[in-house]
């Protein structure tokens, strides 16, 4: 079994976290060290730890990270001029925190894809 993780404790608001969004499925909370106006990170509710543990049962979960980063980046006004929806698997990936997350970034011009 996974362990918990700091976003576990986010998810049972057992530490602040400015939440913008949570429903049985998945939390939304602004990123502590924003990288653009709007940094939002979605999680699943279920601890999922990489998106290699991803299982078929969890396609519903995955989907509604998805609808709510659509949902957040309209209520943000990001919707229009673009953002971006990233998630890092592993340390090669980038991935810091083993709970998956989806990162909705926005509300000015991100450069390229990749950074060093």
């Amino acid at each position: 079994m996974a362990e918990e993780t700091i976003f576990s404790k986010i998810i049972r608001k057992e530490i602040p976290a400015d939440i913008v969004y949570q429903d049985d499925l998945v939390t939304a909370f602004r990123d502590i060290n924003p990288r653009a106006p709007s940094h939002i990170l979605i999680i699943p509710n279920k601890l999922i730890p990489t998106v290699n543990d991803i299982e078929q049962d969890d396609e519903i979960v995955m989907g509604r990270m998805f609808t709510v980063a659509k949902k957040l980046a309209k209520q943000e006004g990001i919707d229009q001029q673009g953002y971006r929806l990233i998630m890092n698997c592993n340390a090669h990936g980038g991935q810091e925190v083993y709970h998956i997350h989806m990162h909705l970034v926005g509300g000015r011009p991100l450069g390229p894809m990749l950074m060093s």
